[in-house]
């Protein structure tokens, strides 16, 4: 299955219409007590709030215990959630929020405004990656009652009625939070939230259980509890499915993916909706002086066959990239005309101008490689390695697990060249900014500006496109970020990744917004 979505700067008098002719988010069917969901995943989350990270193990979790002030329907067309109605002023400087009355947090105090402006303002503009930049331009959120939020904002912002999903801008509860280690609460493993499960307990290395929430606003959910089972051996996770020991994964090989598509007990769904579709990146470490001479990163693109990536190792789910914004965005997409050809010659040539001889071993340099998790970031790095070797690069490729690599890369900067697979989408501001602009360099913030890259013209643009509300002058400014960010090749983008979804034909509903996997599962049923 294929998603698409209407581009909400294009529509943008739909948006600010608000909400009086959304139908309901949840009608509900009749309710059905079908058990236990069983998710299997590669991946343990570092913690289970979103509101503080953009890492999709823990939005798979954290999607199905909260929920956002809007949902969207899988073409990206906003609903009601935790607000009723939003309305944007003529200028662009005011989004007002109406909440919804009556819902409780799972710990039975009431939900309202102030969590709202406590969440945009503590939270989002400071601690989440993504919204540093999504949220910038919003000086203040006043709360003249418990169900109202009003945005004030410097300058328009009209991207961010694009990021109010319970993955993307997650509503933490104040009462849980003010006056706390935010990084440290104790809830960010133990989430209190508002959606149709709650927490139950986390095993560590093991799984991690949800309940359903009998008194969720929405309707009660008809499955009993999910469980997501951590399995890091992603054929071992396959065998499961087959087996029938699991019901759902997004996290199998490619290659897995292509071989059950013929399982008739089995369903695939693959999605290059901008709301999941994902990058596969290359990141050079700035702060590492080898690494700030542009012809070894030149080299080093010279030696990606971006085609061969495509067939061996996403086995045709994902397309060769051009860009680092993919053609799913076409009003912002700008191919690469300079984009380097696979060429080991050229690189030799690029390596010998940079000053970089081989030594009596054959060796010119020695490097670190650390790979996200994902089985398809892990291959890429091997295959980088091999290429590397025959240019004189030793490239020693370490693996670790999600925990380890945010904190090796993030906080720690204990690497060299990171390998990593990350959303672009649904708009630049929201998924794509945060990796070039300079001011989204924030040690310790995961999925960040990893590379430190850091281009003033490159910032401006960012800048400018931000608040510019004309579509063609917005486009325009995104072709010169992407014309400069080529030059540079700081973050090199290999492919355009479409998520696939690999279920159970016993399990239906899941899918009830743009989220994906990472929704809230109320709908979803299990057949006896």
């Amino acid at each position: 299955m294929t998603l698409t979505r209407r581009h909400l700067l294009q529509a943008l008098p739909a948006a600010l219409a608000g909400s009086a002719a959304v139908p309901a988010l949840y009608a509900q069917p009749a309710p059905s007590e079908a058990g236990t969901l069983i998710i299997g995943t590669t991946t343990e989350p570092s913690l289970l709030t979103s509101a503080l990270t953009t890492a999709g193990p823990t939005q798979l979790v954290s999607g199905k215990l909260f929920d956002g002030l809007l949902a969207y329907a899988e073409d990206g067309t906003p609903r009601p959630e935790l607000a009723t109605s939003w309305n944007v002023s003529a200028d662009g400087l005011t989004i007002t929020f109406k909440l919804r009355d009556g819902v409780k947090w799972h710990d039975g105090q009431p939900f309202s405004s102030a969590d709202v402006a406590y969440s945009v303002l503590e939270i989002w503009k400071k601690l989440h990656a993504r919204g540093r930049a999504i949220f910038a331009n919003v000086e203040a959120v006043l709360t003249p009652d418990a169900q109202t939020a009003v945005l004030r904002l410097s300058k328009p912002a009209p991207y961010i009625l694009n990021a109010l999903s319970a993955v993307e801008s997650q509503v933490l509860p104040r009462h849980l939070y003010a006056g706390t280690d935010v990084l440290a609460n104790p809830r960010n493993n133990a989430p209190v939230g508002t959606g149709p499960f709650k927490f139950g307990a986390w095993s560590r290395g093991r799984d991690i259980t949800l309940v359903r929430n009998d008194a969720y606003w929405g309707g009660r959910a008809q499955l009993e509890r999910i469980i997501v089972l951590l399995k890091p051996d992603a054929q071992a996770l396959a065998s499961s499915l087959e087996a029938g020991d699991i019901h759902l994964t997004e996290d199998l090989s490619p290659a897995d993916v292509k071989r059950l598509a013929d399982n008739p007990a089995i369903a695939v769904s693959v999605s290059d909706s901008p709301f999941v579709l994902t990058n596969a990146y290359i990141e050079f470490n700035q702060d590492r002086p080898a690494l700030r001479n542009p012809l070894l990163r030149q080299a080093i693109a010279h030696a990606v066959d971006r085609d061969f990536l495509v067939r061996n190792v996403w086995h045709g789910y994902a397309q060769a990239a051009d860009s680092p914004i993919p053609r799913s965005l076409p009003a912002f997409y700008a191919p690469d005309p300079t984009l380097p050809k696979f060429d080991l010659q050229r690189a030799e040539a690029l390596l010998d101008q940079a000053g970089l001889p081989r030594d009596a071993q054959g060796v010119r340099l020695t490097l670190n490689a650390d790979p996200y998790t994902a089985p398809a970031a892990v291959q890429t790095a091997r295959y980088l390695r091999a290429n590397l070797a025959r240019l004189g690069i030793q490239l020693n490729v370490r693996g670790q697990d999600t925990a380890q690599f945010i904190n090796r890369i993030y906080t720690q900067r204990d690497f060299d060249l990171l390998i990593y697979i990350a959303n672009p989408g649904p708009d630049p501001v929201i998924g794509l900014q945060r990796f070039f602009w300079s001011k989204n360099f924030q040690p310790g913030v995961p999925f960040s500006n990893g590379a430190h890259y850091d281009n003033p013209d490159v910032d401006r643009l960012l800048e400018q496109a931000q608040v510019e509300t004309d579509a063609a002058r917005r486009k325009a400014l995104y072709t010169q970020f992407q014309q400069l960010v080529a030059q540079d090749r700081v973050t090199q983008t290999l492919a355009w990744v479409s998520r696939s979804l690999v279920a159970r034909r016993s399990l239906t509903g899941f899918i009830n917004s743009a989220d994906g996997i990472r929704g809230n599962f109320l709908r979803a049923r299990l057949a006896a």
